[in-house]
Order: structure tokens, then sequence, then C-alpha cells
């Protein structure tokens, strides 16, 4: 009697397996054939290629920079070592190699707070919108912020306008699943190389569909939506978010490859809403548009208006 009630259990277990198993290399069969790994690279080529983009945040990137230098070279000194002897018990010598991936994500969390919270604010969303007004989704971008055109001697460039909607800048990282989630998965590091790879896989799964949150907003997506929309692409925001978050965590540059994956995001956003409208060889998209940020970053709060 006991044999049969366990063979029911046996075999939906084996079946539970089965489904996991076929959907895991279902994920990661579309991680790798849809492209979107590239588009964090892209965003990278694409901020090089289009100086002007940038150029408005670079004394905040420098700061940043300088807090990403004094962050990690403290916990370089203080952590490193201590974690090099527990991990010696698990990897022996291999530890002093372990150790680094675990500092650089525990780095990670804190340059990334402070960078967001009092540094970067609002800036990758705004090079979101300024890439998809370049690429000229101006009713994209006006459902949700204000755009203006200005003449210079250049020739017409649109200078970013204000946001009138609400922000939604680094929504999956400052949430508190988010940080409970990537702090249970960095014990994944003490297992060298291969632990590394299903740490970034595992966290990048997850933020994935975050660099897409100001699309899905523009889009007006709500909850049943968008679920919808991530399940349909589950292995290319995998293969975004991996990406996105290998380029995060390189010392000191994580907080610029941030924004430059902001971009990427936005070059993806443009080719699903060419794609959306039937427009897939190049001679039917249009001539990018020079769009500016304007000169209001790195500035201070005075009276309520923005000083040097």
């Amino acid at each position: 009697m006991s044999q049969v009630k366990k063979q029911p259990i046996v075999q939906d277990v084996q079946e539970s397996a089965k489904r996991q198993v076929s959907e895991v290399v279902r994920v990661g069969e579309d991680a790798v054939t849809s492209g979107a790994w590239m588009y964090p690279i892209q965003g990278i080529i694409y901020t090089i290629s289009h100086p002007n983009l940038m150029k408005p945040l670079f004394p905040v990137i420098l700061r940043a920079v300088l807090t990403s230098v004094g962050v990690l070279g403290a916990m370089f000194i203080f952590t490193y070592l201590p974690q090099v002897a527990v991990l010696a018990f698990v990897t022996g010598p291999l530890a002093f190699i372990g150790a680094v991936p675990l500092v650089l994500g525990e780095s990670y969390i804190i340059i990334m707070f402070l960078t967001r919270t009092y540094l970067i604010g609002q800036a990758s969303t705004d090079l979101f919108d300024a890439v998809l007004l370049s690429k000229n989704h101006r009713e994209l971008v006006q459902k949700g912020r204000l755009s203006s055109a200005q003449t210079s001697s250049g020739g017409k460039i649109t200078k970013l306008g204000k946001a009138i909607t609400k922000p939604i800048g680094g929504k999956w990282f400052m949430s508190v699943d988010g940080i409970v989630r990537y702090v249970l998965s960095l014990p994944l590091n003490f297992i060298p190389v291969v632990g590394t790879v299903f740490f970034l896989g595992y966290n990048g799964s997850k933020a994935g569909p975050s660099y897409h949150d100001r699309y899905f907003q523009l889009k007006g997506y709500d909850k049943e939506k968008r679920k919808q929309v991530i399940n349909q692409r589950r292995g290319a925001y995998t293969a975004f978010g991996t990406v996105a978050m290998a380029l995060n965590i390189i010392p000191i540059v994580s907080v610029v490859f941030t924004l430059t994956t902001a971009v990427g995001a936005a070059l993806w956003a443009s080719e699903l809403e060419n794609k959306s409208k039937g427009k897939t060889g190049s001679a039917e998209v249009e001539r990018e548009t020079e769009v500016t940020l304007g000169n209001d970053y790195g500035k201070k709060e005075v009276g309520g208006k923005k000083e040097l």
C-alpha cells in the first residue's frame, strides 16, 4: 500500500523537475537568441559616439566615481582579509580569488545606495528619455515629459524638458525585496567562477525588467500588462540584466556603466517601438535628432533655482 502511495509522489517530483528544467532551458535559449545581452554594450558604444549626451553629467559622474573609490578602498581594507579567512575553509587556496567578487558585490550595494540617492537621482530616466527622443519617439516621450526645441549654431537641438510623471529610478535595487534577494545570494560567490555566474544570472533575471520600468510607464502599462510583457521576454530580460549586473560590479566605473546601461535599455525600447510600427529596415527609421539634457546637473538649489 505504501509503495502505491509513493509512486504518484515520485512521478509528481519527476514531472515537476522536468517542467522546471524545460523552463530553464527555454529561458536560456531565449536569452542567447534574443540578442538583448548586446544592448548594455551598445549603450556604451552609443554614449561614446554621442559625447554631448553625457557631457552635462560629468560633474555628477566625477563625484560618483570619487565616492566609489572611497567605498571600494574602505571595503577592501576592512573586509577583504576577513572574508578570505572564512572562504579558506570552503575553497582553500582559491579563497583569495573568491573573496574578490564578494567584496565587489557588497560594495555595489553601498555605492548604488549612495550614488542613486544623493548624486545620480533622475539621471538614468533622463538619459532613457533623451535616447528615445533622439530616435524620434517624440509622442512616446511626451507622455511623460515636456520637450522644447532650441536653435543653435550647430542646427536644431531638442532640449529635454521637465518630467511630468512620477520618478521610478532605481525601483528594483532600492526595494526591500531587491536588496534582501541580492544579499541572500551573495554567498553564491563562495563557489569560484560557477557561483559568481549563477549570482549574476539570478540577480540579472530579477533586475532585468526594471531597466524598462520607464518604458512601461510611458506605454501606460498596468500591472497585468507589465507582467504579461515580462513573461513574454523573460529570457531577453535575463540576458540584459545579467550583462548589466556584470558591468555594474566593475570597480570604480560601475556608476558610469549604470548610466550607459540606461542608454542601452532605451536603444532596446526604440527597437521594440520600431518593430511594433513595422519599421524593420534602416531606410524606414528616421534620422536621429540631437538631444541635450541641459546644463542643470551638478548645480545646487538656491532659493528654488539651480546655481553653480
